[in-house]
């Protein structure tokens, strides 16, 4: 027998968005204020976790399953990413010997 699941309560729907949106925007500061590769990739990491985090309780506060299969396709989607993604940094500090952004201007199509 299943248990049955309590709604959260609204001041704890509040603090859960409130730190979703936290860390949404201290992820999008990184990107925009750091020029280093691999900071840049954790910032968005962060704001995709902020992303997960109000997924999470939006499905958790409606009593919904599908939030919570979005949230697993996105980490699926996330870790692919990452996993491509480290490689082909790593690749171009080993040609540019820097993690600087602006060193890579020259791959611009």
């Amino acid at each position: 027998m299943a248990a049955k699941r309590e709604p959260i309560a609204v001041d704890k729907v509040q603090l859960l968005l409130s730190l979703a949106v936290a860390m949404f925007a201290l992820g999008l500061v990184g990107v925009i204020v750091r020029r280093n590769v691999l900071v840049m990739l954790m910032c968005m990491e962060l704001m995709l976790n902020g992303v997960n985090l109000s997924l999470v309780t939006f499905a958790h506060q409606l009593g919904s399953t599908v939030g919570a299969v979005l949230v697993f396709l996105i980490f699926v989607v996330a870790t692919a990413e990452i996993a491509i993604a480290i490689p082909i940094v790593l690749l171009l500090v080993r040609r540019k010997r820097t993690l600087d952004l602006s060193a890579y201007s020259d791959l611009k199509g």
